[in-house]
Order: C-alpha cells, then sequence, then structure tokens
C-alpha cells in the first residue's frame, strides 16, 4: 500500500510528533531512500511489510514556543510541503494521503484548509488521525457558520478517520467520514528489563511504604531490599510546564500530601520531581514566586527539559508519576504511557480519554484542578507497586501491537472493507 504521510516528527517534541515518528519507523520508514536508516529497519513491523511510505515533513516550528505563531515565513513553507506531496502523486502514483487534523486553534484549522484546498482533490484516499481533542465540539458550538461549513467541506467525509479513544469518536463524526477505527497510542518499550531490575525493586518499596503507613518499623532485611531512602516517596512530573497540564496542582497536591503524612506516618515523605520546559513567562514567574512562598526546600526539584537516556532514569527512580492535567486538547498522554511501561502507579485527572485505560474505582484518579484530591490519591497509592500499570502497557500500548492495529487500519481505507 502506497501511503503519503503528510506530518511532522520531532523537534519539537509532543505526543504528536513523537507517535507519528513511531508509525513511520513502524512502517518502514520513506521508500524513497537508498537505504532505510538502523532505526528504521529495527523498528519495521513485520506484519507491516506492504507499506510504501512517502513522508512530508511538514515542521512549521522548531521549538514548542513557536508552536501556534502565525508568520509569513510559515505560509511559505506550507505551500513548499504542499507542492512536495504533489510532486510525489504524481511521480509516484500514490493515491491515500494521510493527515493529522488541528485541535481547535483559528490558525492551525485554516493552515488545514490550505493543505487540504491544494492537496485533498488529487487525492482519492484521505486518512484523517485524530490526536488532539475538541476540534468536532468547537465546530459544533464556537465556530462561525463560514468556518463550520468550509471545514466540513474539505475535511469532511474522509475515508478513514482514526481515533485514540471511544471519546474521540464524538469529533470525528463531526466530519462524517466514511470509516472510524480507534487506535489507541503506542511505545517502544523503554523498559524491557522491567521484570529483570525494576519490578522486584518496586514490589519491595510499595512493601516497605505499606507498613510505615500502618505505623510498623522495618527490619533490616526490609530496608536492604526497599533501599535506605524508602521513607521518600519519589514522585515525578514530567510534561510541558503549564497551568492546565497540572503543574501547581501537582506542587500544590504534595505539598498537602506532606503535611497529612507528617500526622499519619511521619516517617514517610513525597518528594516531588518536576521536569519538563516552560512555555509561557507568566507562568515560570509563578512557578517561582510559588517556590519562594512555599520554602520547599528538600520536598521539591526542578530539572528542565530532559530528554534520552537521562529521562528514562528518572521514571526508573520514581515512585509515582503525577500528572493532574485539564489541557484542553489532550488526546491521550504518552507520558502516562511511559509511566506504565515503567511499572509506575499514576495519579491522573478524570479528564477525556484518560479513565479509559485505567481500572474501574481506580484510587488514583482525581477530577481536575482539585489539588486536595491529588494530595489524597499520592496517599491512596503510595502503597502501590506499579505491576498492574506495566500489564496495562503490554496489553494496551505495546509498539507492535499499536502498528499492527494501526497498519490495519490504514488498510481498510484502501480496500473497501
Amino acid at each position: 500500500m502506497k501511503l503519503l504521510v503528510f506530518a511532522h516528527t520531532p523537534p519539537p517534541v509532543h505526543g504528536q510528533s513523537v507517535m507519528v515518528e513511531l508509525m513511520v519507523e513502524g512502517l518502514g520508514g520513506d521508500c524513497r531512500r537508498r537505504a532505510p536508516t538502523a532505526s528504521e529497519t529495527m523498528a519495521r513491523v513485520r506484519s507491516a511489510s506492504d507499506f510504501e511510505l512517502f513522508h512530508v515533513n511538514a515542521r512549521l516550528s522548531s521549538d514548542l514556543a513557536d508552536v501556534g505563531h502565525v508568520r509569513p515565513g510559515k505560509v511559505l513553507r506550507l505551500l513548499g510541503y504542499c507542492g512536495q506531496a504533489l510532486r510525489i502523486r504524481f511521480r509516484e502514483g500514490v493515491t491515500a494521503m494521510y493527515y493529522v487534523p488541528s485541535p481547535p486553534r483559528r490558525s492551525a484549522l485554516y493552515r488545514d484548509w490550505i493543505v487540504m484546498v491544494l492537496c485533498r482533490p488529487f487525492f482519492s484516499e484521505l486518512i484523517l488521525h485524530w490526536h488532539g481533542v475538541g476540534l468536532g465540539q468547537w465546530l459544533e458550538q464556537q465556530a462561525t457558520a463560514i468556518e463550520r461549513w468550509v471545514t466540513k467541506a474539505l475535511l469532511g467525509r474522509a475515508s478513514l478517520s482514526i481515533v485514540l479513544s471511544r471519546y474521540n469518536q464524538g469529533d470525528a463524526a463531526v466530519l462524517a467520514p466514511k470509516k472510524m477505527a480507534v487506535v489507541a497510542n503506542g511505545l517502544r518499550d523503554p523498559c524491557v528489563d522491567y521484570a529483570q531490575t525494576i519490578a522486584t525493586r518496586r514490589f519491595h518499596r510499595a512493601a516497605a511504604r505499606r507498613k510505615l503507613l500502618q505505623g510498623a518499623a522495618l527490619t533490616k532485611e526490609e530496608l536492604r531490599l526497599a533501599g535506605e531512602d524508602v521513607g521518600t516517596v519519589r514522585v515525578l512530573f514530567l510534561s510541558h510546564c503549564t497551568r492546565d497540564k497540572g503543574l501547581f496542582d501537582a506542587i500544590e497536591g504534595v505539598r498537602l500530601a506532606n503535611r497529612q503524612m507528617a500526622d499519619r506516618a511521619p516517617r514517610l515523605a513525597f518528594r516531588l520531581t518536576i521536569v519538563g520546559s516552560f512555555l509561557r513567562a507568566d507562568e515560570r514567574a509563578d512557578f517561582e514566586r510559588a517556590l519562594a512562598e512555599t520554602g520547599s526546600g528538600s520536598w521539591l526539584r526542578y530539572l528542565g527539559f530532559v530528554g534520552g537516556p537521562e529521562k528514562w532514569v528518572l521514571f526508573r527512580e520514581a515512585d509515582i508519576f503525577c500528572f493532574p492535567t485539564y489541557f484542553a486538547f489532550e488526546g491521550q498522554p504518552v507520558n502516562l504511557i511511559e509511566a506504565m511501561a515503567f511499572g509506575l502507579p499514576v495519579v491522573t485527572t478524570r479528564w477525556r480519554s484518560i479513565p479509559e485505560h485505567l481500572p474501574d474505582g481506580y484510587l488514583g484518579l482525581v477530577e481536575p484542578e482539585q489539588p486536595a484530591q491529588v494530595a489524597a490519591a499520592l496517599l491512596a497509592v503510595a502503597g502501590e507497586d506499579g505491576s498492574l500499570f506495566r500489564g496495562i502497557y503490554e496489553r494496551q500500548f505495546s509498539r507492535v501491537e499499536h502498528i499492527e492495529r494501526l497498519a490495519a487500519a490504514l488498510r481498510s481505507a484502501c480496500s473497501g472493507d
């Protein structure tokens, strides 16, 4: 199957670009290269060997701070990408186009209009992959009549809409696709040695914390197995450092949890590590002000952006992943999948599709913008070892599972099934 992929890969690094990169590599990479890269050869899923991909890396921003800003240079670059797509269409005979529709932002939506006006008439199959959330609702409730009409005319009746979860189906349904498929995100296993190096240590640390929560003392053997720092519950927040990603709720939640822990189990305390970049100067100023006001000292540290192997070390060392997001366009957070891959208990929000992937009645789920609930959830999951979440990752979010489901959905767009 020949497929034009009109979507960007990192940088900038965010969930959508990471997933596009995973798809391109998993389906064999851009076939125009004389030889695939080593990473593409290793990443290709055997069941997807029938794909010929032609990738137009439609990157308009070099970093996250530039995303969403309109500049003449971006328009010219976009026109160049459309030209690439059309050359591929006629030189290579590619009739299927893969595209990621915008979140509900006018600048991004108008970008979609330009691409669809110039490219869609020449492709018989349009495949939309919905990574963001909210465009359908925005079109129905906030868009002007003209915006609604133009968007439905240009992006409506796609051959296939791929959504990440049942929650996301409403967005795609507004544009009346001919077919719809639910394909959850996936992730290369960043912790292939989980069973050998992490599972046992997490088990013993969780067991020791449960004893401490009950007011019992630990034996020397329990201390040896759990580690001398077992009294520190290491909480990780890793995301863009914005208010709506839950940054300030995580900070306040840990502060409240420590206050409650001091009365309940004085030998335990939460320590929060914050990883990520600030996108807005005012939020960075609010963060620095919060640090000064709380006198957080030993229980809070900020590391800035961390990537590569250093990021995986932070996941390995953590005991709990805290991500109380209420980001308007949240689809299916990749950072939560990463945390599950490392067998980390999570504290997160009943927001968008997130609850679909967690057990019914899970105590780590909280309402958005409720730091007191974050504190209660941290206390509730402090005795969990996280093996449940490693199982969820393996069953729902493994790379092979993701690529196989995605490949089957893509084939269905052209097969008429």
